[in-house]
């Protein structure tokens, strides 16, 4: 039957039915259970090392947490819906194209729906975040049509801190505490009793850092570390660190600020009980 259609079928008309088949087919995977995406940069390296740093979180998280993701997913920005996806790992190379207009305004549009996008400049170990290396220069580029809110270094009190794991630091291959994420509102508070500030109501939008996620993260099939993490104890320690700072990010955008709602409750069933 696919044949005869097929045969049917002139040319523009058959390749606008596999454009539709291969849309469905992309829908199909994004949306039949929890996978994690990475922009695709064009630089094949670095994309498969993104690739593969997303394949060894998903892994973490299924050994780990009740998130069984599936086998992760490269995204080319102007073809492909973002929806489908909580998290988009974003790698900075230097000669990446521009979005669009359009994939710009698919971008906006995911971060005002809840997506989050981290950034990563990987370069972390030569350059501090906004300085001006090329990875940073590159940076600016391309964030700067997105609608992102101020931000500010993660400070000890945010949610990022304490999703899953009990984290003070955030490193991956590289191990500056220079991580950026949306700033407090101004008149956020200590509630009495507890550590911690309401800070958002909802998910930081976007990530930002250079410390080499993904890198940290990469295994190959069999689930071996493909690149080398500072050395001995100590470098397995960072990769260590680096995997749950992976799995925090992901319950941070799957579950919001549900966390730090909960470490309030005891204060709040104190007041309740006065």
């Amino acid at each position: 039957a696919l044949l005869a259609l097929a045969l049917v079928l002139p040319g523009a008309e058959r390749a606008a039915a596999q454009d539709s088949d291969a849309a469905g087919d992309f829908a199909l995977a994004a949306t039949s259970e929890l996978v994690l995406a990475h922009v695709l940069t064009g630089d094949s390296r670095v994309d498969d090392i993104a690739l593969a740093g997303l394949r060894g979180l998903s892994d973490t998280l299924y050994f780990r947490t009740s998130v069984e993701p599936a086998v992760p997913m490269g995204i080319d920005l102007e073809r492909d819906e973002l929806a489908f996806f909580p998290m988009l790992y974003w790698p900075i190379t230097p000669a990446q194209p521009t979005p669009s207009a359009e994939a710009y305004a698919k971008l906006n549009t995911y971060l005002r729906s809840g997506g989050m996008i981290v950034f990563d400049t990987r370069d972390a170990d030569i350059a501090r975040f906004g300085a001006a290396s090329p990875n940073g220069r590159k940076l600016q580029d391309l964030a700067a049509p997105l609608d992102i809110p101020p931000l500010e270094p993660i400070p000890g009190d945010h949610v990022l801190t304490r999703t899953f794991y009990l984290l003070q630091d955030f490193p991956g291959r590289n191990t500056s505490r220079e991580v950026w994420v949306e700033a407090a509102p101004p008149d956020a508070e200590q509630i009495e009793g507890m550590p911690f500030r309401n800070l958002n109501d909802g998910v930081t939008p976007v990530v930002v850092g250079g410390n080499d996620w993904a890198g940290a993260w990469a295994v190959d099939e069999n689930g071996r570390a493909l690149l080398p993490v500072g050395s001995g104890f100590s470098g397995e320690r960072q990769r260590e660190l680096a995997y749950r700072f992976g799995v925090n990010l992901v319950m941070h955008v799957l579950t919001g600020n549900y966390k730090s709602d909960q470490v309030h409750v005891p204060a709040l069933l104190d007041r309740l009980g006065q």
